[in-house]
């Protein structure tokens, strides 16, 4: 066949794929209308992680799974769309990595909404002004953030879902290396970049900001002045990429959670999130971890943070694979309950596999 009547085959496909989609579309909203009437929430991670798994096992090629589970998200975020417009806090402004993980999670037809802080974040959503929002919790290099670790301790938000994220961080300024006086991000960012910093400046000093993007914003207002960012944050605020990737260790990955009123039901493949803080006394922390290990739950993150109402009394936050559900989760946590001063579950989730 000619390359002229090949593509006509391609346009009578798209034809047929737009009537497709239109179809399913008028399904979305008569679902819709069901989830209004039952008050039901829009974004259900159980069905997004049973609809992706269905397209991967269903796809024959030639195209590969990523591809299409990506077309996917896309026809999920307009089904969001047609029900009701889903609104999502993030760690603005625009060009952030929270933002970047948000729109590559949801895509672009919900509402984003920009905040200065992380703490906000926790704020919308417990206020019921955002649906949902996407907060970074820990990172492959960098270990947990801190400010996320701390809100949790006293909101009522729940984890419904996670995602990493490849990062990869850029110097970004209007002058020349040499030229650079004063550099702006992260702590987070700072300490990925570390080793570069320390190599590459002998004078300039690091201001930590709020966000990356908040970096590259006063970056362009100053002189002589570099961020750490990312490409796209340097289109949106008019600044050159000096160096690319200056990250310490090159596969760095970043973990998203997202922030909801609630959680998700199970998928069989799930993770669940406690936070806990335990008296002050020889071995405490060793007795509820000996429950996890007594009951067979696999922990995959544990982190601690101090307390602000007592000295030296620690937070700890942990991750293991199992739904707050399961019988062996339920019996879990109430045997670790009588090693706590106190213990709350932050929320089940379907267990992420792949990097956005």
């Amino acid at each position: 066949m000619s390359l002229e009547e090949l593509r006509k085959q391609i346009d009578k496909v798209d034809s047929r794929l737009i009537e497709l989609l239109n179809e399913r579309a008028q399904i979305v909203i008569e679902i819709g209308k069901l989830k209004s009437k039952n008050a039901g929430p829009i974004y259900a991670p159980d069905r997004e992680k049973e609809v992706f798994d269905k397209i991967v096992k269903s796809n024959k090629g030639p195209l590969p799974d990523k591809t299409l589970t990506a077309i996917w998200r896309e026809l999920m975020s307009g089904s969001f769309f047609l029900e009701r417009p889903l609104r999502i806090a993030y760690l603005g402004p625009q060009g952030s990595f929270s933002h970047t993980a948000a729109m590559l999670k949801f895509g672009q037809s919900v509402e984003y909404e920009a905040v200065t802080d992380i703490r906000s974040i926790f704020d919308e959503v417990s206020k019921g002004h955002s649906d949902l929002g996407v907060v970074p919790i820990e990172n492959s290099a960098g270990g947990g953030v801190g400010e996320t670790l701390d809100a949790f301790v006293d909101s009522d938000v729940l984890i419904c879902a996670e995602v990493f994220m490849s990062i990869h961080h850029n110097l970004l300024a209007n002058c020349s290396l040499a030229e650079i006086e004063k550099v702006y991000s992260k702590p987070e960012v700072f300490a990925q970049c570390h080793g570069w910093l320390s190599l590459t400046f002998k004078e300039a000093k690091t201001v930590s900001v709020a966000s990356s993007a908040r970096a590259a914003q006063m970056a362009a207002e100053e002189k002589n002045t570099a961020a750490i960012g990312s490409k796209v944050a340097a289109e949106l605020y008019g600044l050159k990429v000096v160096c690319e990737n200056i990250e310490d260790i090159a596969n760095n990955v970043t973990r998203f959670l997202v922030i909801s009123k609630v959680d998700a039901r199970p998928t069989g493949d799930d993770k669940t999130a406690i936070l806990f803080s335990t008296a002050h006394k020889a071995g405490a922390l060793v007795d509820v971890l000996d429950v996890f290990r007594k009951y067979g739950l696999n922990l995959t993150n544990i982190e601690s943070r101090p307390g602000r109402k007592r000295e030296w009394e620690y937070y700890f936050f942990v991750d293991f694979i199992g739904h707050k559900d399961d019988k062996n989760s339920q019996k879990a946590l109430d045997a670790a309950r009588g090693h706590c001063l106190q213990l709350s579950v932050l929320g089940s989730f379907p267990r992420c596999t792949s990097m956005l």
